[in-house]
């Protein structure tokens, strides 16, 4: 293993990371302050989902095959859809709540991802409790779409929190490995960086929105 060119290799993963979470701040605060764009989310936001569900998708499935320019692409288009469904949060909280939970997010993600990379215990274990953790959240949240309690909502809001915080950990050791089976080959990595990024990102912003469900400060 080359430490060296492991650390840029994740240099990368973080830098596009970052860019992803820039990308969907941004485009979050220009669609909350700006009716028109309000009002499109407000009318096809189901729409907005399934096009968020189909790009995830569609990285994840393809990313072996596509060129890491064609990930990219894809990535930051995701982060931009993303940031459009995230402009509410603009509207329901005040602004220095969310900067609080963001970093502290932040702090909680950090701790978790270092404890992944440098942990000596096998991780690969608990993926299969993480998907079905991650399963039972989506199944419970569909049915408080029509329930709407409040306590359900909660108890969402905390498991989610522990199920992504498990994630953060168990991706950060996937990506490890990932790295270490196709280090030879530069354009695998260059694919597997943004696909790295991705799955930090899901993990970062479910953290971020639990938490902000759980004690941001409401207008």
């Amino acid at each position: 293993m080359n430490d060296g060119r492991m650390q840029s290799f994740f240099t990368k993963v973080y830098t596009w990371m970052f860019i992803g979470l820039l990308v969907s701040g941004a485009v979050a605060y220009i669609t909350s302050i700006n009716t028109a764009l309000f009002s499109i989310l407000v009318s096809g936001f189901w729409l907005i989902i399934i096009a968020e569900l189909g790009l995830v998708i569609a990285i994840s499935a393809l990313i072996k095959k596509i060129s890491p320019t064609v990930a990219k692409v894809l990535y930051l288009l995701y982060s931009a859809v993303n940031g459009f469904t995230l402009a509410s949060i603009f509207m329901v909280y005040k602004l220095d709540s969310i900067v609080f939970v963001f970093l502290s997010t932040a702090i909680l993600f950090a701790a978790l991802a270092l404890y992944g990379y440098t942990t000596k215990n096998d991780l690969t274990g608990f993926g299969k409790i993480l998907l079905a953790g991650l399963i039972a959240i989506i199944i419970m949240s569909i049915v408080n779409i029509f329930t709407g309690g409040n306590t359900l909502g909660v108890i969402i809001s905390i498991i989610s929190v522990v199920i992504f915080s498990g994630l953060t950990a168990y991706d950060m050791q996937k990506l490890k490995n990932l790295y270490n089976y196709y280090a030879s080959d530069d354009t695998m990595v260059d694919r597997i960086a943004i696909y790295g990024a991705l799955d930090l990102y899901l993990d970062f912003i479910n953290i971020f929105i639990k938490l902000l469900r759980l004690f941001g400060k409401r207008k």
